[in-house]
């Protein structure tokens, strides 16, 4: 099966300038089931808002292969009486990883406000101890784009407690083949899921099992594929793989993990994948993230009878400003065709 990166880079350029925090996934769920039907392929939704896509193999037993595309974000806390937002985060992320970003707040009726994350001393200029502030929820807020100075004024926009937040994500794609973005996790994962999808329809070959796609909407959060069609018994979790210290996954290579906070993967799922990289020559890393949880480990928590393994592309500065390469991506779909063809 050949991976076709310029689709993969187009579908991921779409994932990546729809907001979709977690909680707030509509429209990009909407994304994906038009996507999944331009492929040939009949979407189901969840009462959750999780998207199921199958794809019917020579065998009837299924496996699954989950990717989320929920990001993090925020939700208005409160709104504060000189006009500034107090927000509350959405998934686990630094403070500081945020500070000086642009955003927008969406209202429950549709509408969009540009804004800037600052911290409540954001000018050296002006507060002494302005460098030395903790960057913690209560010393940050969202100064929005309109002309506001009180509570009421804001609240005149239609802006309310419990609208959601979205990041800019900044997304470049280049030419040397380096895309740098937020919402690379797990947005280039789902990517390379549908860079597997592509491949098969325009292959004409099928799995040799059935293959049903979970695209879940609340993995940031902790429980994005907790449930799981009741006739899979494998799972492949496709997110991010982590780079840092003691860790030897590059940019460029598919991640497997063999284990993260949720414990070991399954032994025979984790040594088949490395096999099938070694044997296609599919640049790999084997890693461990002891600060990692996924979809896997939220079917696994929700009670799925299943076995479970993780891969994904290498990304450098998770949860902060992202960067993958479209190498990573590209050989994270070889490895799941080899898998699911084999």
């Amino acid at each position: 099966m050949i991976v076709n990166r310029d689709y993969m880079l187009h579908i991921l350029t779409r994932l990546l300038e729809t907001p979709s925090p977690s909680g707030y996934c509509g429209r990009i769920v909407s994304l994906v089931e038009e996507e999944a039907a331009k492929l040939g392929f009949v979407p189901d939704r969840t009462p959750k808002g999780c998207v199921i896509i199958t794809v019917s193999g020579k065998r009837e037993e299924a496996m699954g292969i989950s990717a989320h595309v929920d990001t993090l974000g925020a939700m208005v806390r409160s709104i504060k009486p000189n006009g500034t937002i107090r927000f509350t985060p959405v998934g686990g992320y630094m403070m500081s990883s945020v500070e000086n970003e642009y955003c927008r707040v969406h209202t429950r009726d549709g509408r969009e406000y540009e804004g800037t994350v600052l911290t409540v001393k954001p000018s050296v200029h002006v507060y002494g101890d302005a460098r030395e502030l903790k960057r913690e929820e209560a010393n940050m807020e969202i100064r929005i784009d309109e002309n506001v100075a009180s509570k009421d004024e804001v609240l005149a926009l239609g802006i309310s407690v419990g609208d959601f937040v979205s990041w800019e994500p900044r997304t470049r794609l280049l030419a040397n083949g380096y895309v740098k973005s937020r919402h690379l996790d797990d947005k280039a994962g789902v990517a390379a899921v549908f860079a597997l999808l592509r491949g098969l329809r325009d292959s004409g070959v099928a799995p040799e099992r059935t293959l049903k796609i979970v695209i879940s909407v609340y993995e940031e959060v902790g429980h994005g594929a907790a449930y799981l069609p009741p006739d899979i018994r494998e799972l492949i979790a496709v997110d991010m793989g982590a780079m840092g210290d003691d860790l030897s996954c590059k940019e460029t290579d598919v991640s497997i993990c063999a284990k993260d906070s949720s414990g070991p993967y399954d032994y025979d799922m984790t040594t088949r994948l490395i096999r099938l990289a070694q044997k296609n020559n599919i640049p790999h890393a084997v890693d461990i993230y002891p600060n990692y949880g996924s979809d896997a480990s939220a079917a696994l928590r929700g009670g799925s009878n299943i076995r479970a393994a993780l891969i994904g592309p290498g990304v450098h500065a998770s949860h902060g400003m992202e960067r993958t390469h479209t190498d990573a991506i590209a050989n994270t779909a070889a490895l799941l065709a080899a898998y699911v063809l084999e």
